[in-house]
């Protein structure tokens, strides 16, 4: 049955995965001079800190996205962090053994995340921590089979905030331009396109050169494939 295999399963993600994935965001979304602190800003920091272990700070941050929500149910930045932060909870309950809350909570994250996407379709401060979740989850799943609907609308999320970025992409950081393409590759290897994953790997030989990135694209052009280790976070301060 399908969700007692979930159950048996290290689900969802771990906390260095989403955290550093959405860690990016700040660098890939451009911020106009004289306008507010952008929500990410409020609430990251706890988030990290909440999705590495600090119980209290993950508490203080989902309370922001909670008050926010409150006073304006469809503010697409609350609602997605707050999905981000139901769907890391749907993983402790199925860790702990309660199926049952584990599904309510996944099935939960999942909708709030799709729900601020669908407001803010257009905004990367949705696409990222959605997609970053997706993928970061989608390793933790029992086959191939189930984790194709989070791989699908992961690689949808950073393909579209990537078409948006094109006319400047050129000149956003290696860091975040290594994880939106490197996502974009290992993520379309593990959905079995392997074109796509090519393109993107030749894609990243060619942008980034002398990065971790590239070592990694060079493996996977020879192998088509990458070992876990290779299929991680690269620190922004790694740059061979």
């Amino acid at each position: 049955m399908q969700r007692n295999r979930i159950k048996r399963t290290v689900l969802l993600m771990t906390a260095g995965a989403i955290a550093y994935f959405i860690g990016f965001l700040s660098t890939t979304r451009p911020a106009p001079a004289q306008t507010p602190v952008r929500f990410d800003m409020k609430v990251r920091e706890d988030f990290f800190a909440g999705l590495t272990g600090d119980t209290e700070r993950f508490a203080r941050g989902m309370k922001i996205c909670e008050e926010v929500l409150a006073a304006n149910p469809k503010d697409a930045d609350a609602l997605v962090w707050h999905g981000v932060g139901i769907f890391s909870q749907a993983g402790q309950a199925f860790q702990s053994g309660d199926q049952a809350k584990g599904m309510e909570l996944w099935t939960r994250g999942l909708k709030e995340m799709q729900t601020a996407v669908e407001l803010a379709p257009d905004d990367p401060g949705t696409r990222i921590p959605r997609g970053a979740a997706l993928f970061a989850g989608s390793r933790f799943l029992p086959s191939p089979e189930m984790a194709q609907p989070l791989l699908k609308d992961a690689l949808g999320d950073y393909e579209h905030v990537y078409e948006m970025q094109k006319p400047y992409f050129a000149t956003i950081g290696t860091h975040p331009r290594g994880e939106l393409l490197f996502g974009l590759a290992e993520g379309y290897s593990r959905f079995g396109d392997a074109r796509k994953a090519q393109l993107y790997f030749e894609q990243i030989k060619g942008d980034l050169p002398n990065t971790l990135y590239a070592k990694r694209a060079d493996l996977w052009l020879a192998t088509k494939s990458l070992p876990a280790s290779q299929t991680g976070c690269v620190g922004c301060h790694v740059t061979k």
